[in-house]
């Protein structure tokens, strides 16, 4: 079971956009796929809980965490044999260790909070909330976009990640972030 939370070895640069809601993370995602002719990762959460969302009317609950954690590790983990120098993950299972933090009150399934932490990542983009909010289905803190911030830089602090924060417009955004992938690659 717990084989389906973790990452394949691999020798590919990772790096990850992380970061509340509706802060740019999936735009971005595609820009820097495009950039570097590479894949990207998407955010299976999206595509689970829309999923669930369209046929329940229900969002989120505790016991969706895991499947969700085993679906974004199984794309990574595919998706990391199509690309040779660079993978973009639009979203980690640290930011699912966040979400269940701050949805149901400190509480993360140990197994999750296992692999959240022991899998590791070259570099993470700290998406700020200087974008304007896009509301959808699955978005509901659009009031809470500060602390959730401050929530994603205190968690990837505390776990001595390697992180750059971009702020400004998707122009500004990209070019930064190319910035540091390009001096990681170099390196």
């Amino acid at each position: 079971m717990e084989e389906k939370f973790r990452q394949k070895p691999s020798d590919v640069v990772k790096v990850v956009l992380f970061g509340p809601e509706s802060t740019g993370k999936t735009t971005l995602s595609e820009q820097l796929a495009r950039h570097y002719n590479t894949v990207w990762v998407p955010e299976y959460a999206r595509e689970f809980l829309q999923d669930k969302w369209n046929n329940e009317r229900k969002t989120c609950e505790p016991h969706d965490l895991l499947p969700i954690a085993e679906g974004q590790m199984r794309l990574e983990n595919e998706l990391t044999k199509k690309t040779t120098d660079v993978l973009i993950c639009d979203t980690d299972l640290l930011e699912t260790k966040v979400y269940s933090e701050a949805y149901y009150v400190g509480h993360c399934d140990p197994l999750l909070e296992k692999y959240a932490i022991q899998n590791t990542y070259d570099l993470y983009f700290l998406t700020y909330i200087d974008v304007p909010w896009q509301q959808d289905d699955l978005r509901d803190k659009p009031n809470e976009r500060e602390r959730m911030f401050q929530y994603f830089k205190e968690t990837l602090e505390k776990h001595n990640r390697n992180f750059v924060t971009l702020k400004g417009d998707k122009k500004t955004r990209l070019a930064d972030a190319i910035k540091h992938i390009d001096q990681l690659l170099k390196s």
